[in-house]
């Protein structure tokens, strides 16, 4: 295993994270506990989980996984998720976001009949709730990692931030970070934190992979540039660079493409006759190089500057072991160049604004 820095900190992660999105909902609690004591034994140490995964049950899974080797691991959770209202509070509605580059809000997350309009979000009264509720189902009394898991236009970012400070004061948060924000909120965020002397954010967890590749035109710069860490999620575009899914056939059942509404988002992203073409190639130049289209997506991602961990999950042990083996694969110019040939039919080169 591979173990880098995060960021301008100190603190050390394996390259590979293990992702637990899928314990407890896709995955039994038995196969989740056999998967994350595997990947433990392998070296992983960084493990991101969020409060929000199997509605708290995923938390509670991982908290029997790591009994005994709580201080050897970076235990990364989230919180802010927009979540679906309970009916008796009304219609749910959203403050935004900026419709320039995202004109639909986050689909909210099903939370059962409970949830209220205080159960979400990155206010200080949820963060200062969520955190206890992460720490009690992890069974630890302090998280590594803490990200506000997406963008919350009701807030006032610096309310946030002053929150998000005071946990790591009190010492229940080591390091502070974000999910799923754009780099000119990511930099906002930076200029309050250094304005107000607060914590700042030294790690960001966007999507990135060999057919979304977006943050490489801003985002993974201003982090190169301020000394921020990268761990990204859907490395394998949630499965569909595994090469399993072919052009005109419906998603294999109980796979993240046939999970209900679920699916139906992932499909609206990747489920086209460009994105399967795509893969096509990518799978032919993997073979060519002797390496599993799985395998070769995710070192892709492992070998491009300023990443430092894939957020990778795995629903089964056989899956879990090929993932891991990409952190040995290095890839040559050549095949390099071969993915940006690939990026260029799905985005074709148009006038960028700056240089």
């Amino acid at each position: 295993m591979e173990y880098r820095k995060v960021g301008r900190t100190g603190l050390k992660v394996s390259a590979f994270c293990l992702g637990t999105m899928m314990f407890g909902r896709q995955v039994d609690e038995r196969e989740s506990l056999r998967i994350i004591g595997r990947a433990l034994d392998s070296g992983v140490t960084f493990i991101d989980t969020a409060d929000m995964y199997a509605n708290g049950v995923t938390e509670e899974i991982l908290a029997k996984a790591i009994t005994g080797t709580r201080d050897r691991l970076v235990l990364a959770s989230k919180a802010g998720h927009v979540r679906r209202l309970a009916a008796r509070y009304g219609e749910q509605t959203f403050a935004g976001p900026l419709d320039l580059a995202r004109p639909r809000p986050f689909h909210p997350w099903p939370g059962g009949d409970r949830v209220g309009p205080n159960d979400m979000g990155l206010s200080r009264k949820h963060l200062m709730q969520a955190v206890e509720g992460s720490l009690a189902r992890l069974g630890t009394d302090y998280l590594d990692i803490y990200y506000a898991h997406m963008p919350d236009y009701d807030t006032p970012l610096d309310e946030t931030l002053r929150a998000m400070d005071d946990l790591v004061r009190q010492g229940k948060v080591r390091y502070l970070g974000c999910s799923n924000f754009r780099a000119f909120q990511v930099c906002k965020a930076l200029w309050l934190s250094d304005k107000h002397n607060l914590a700042r954010w030294d790690i960001v967890q966007p999507p990135f992979n060999l057919l979304a590749r977006d943050i490489e035109y801003e985002l993974l710069p201003l982090c190169l540039d301020e000394g921020i860490g990268v761990a990204v999620f859907s490395p394998l575009a949630a499965g569909f660079l595994s090469g399993k899914y072919e052009k005109g056939k419906p998603p294999l059942p109980g796979r993240r493409f046939s999970l209900g509404a679920q699916g139906f988002r992932y499909n609206e992203k990747y489920w086209t006759d460009l994105d399967f073409d795509a893969v096509a190639r990518l799978q032919r130049i993997a073979a060519d190089h002797g390496k599993s289209l799985p395998q070769f997506a995710l070192a892709w991602v492992l070998n491009r500057k300023g990443i430092t961990s894939i957020v990778c999950g795995a629903t089964s042990m056989e899956q879990l072991e090929q993932n891991l083996g990409a952190v040995d694969v290095q890839l040559g110019a050549e095949e390099l160049a071969a993915c940006d040939e690939v990026w260029s039919m799905l985005h074709p080169p148009r006038l960028f604004y700056g240089r």
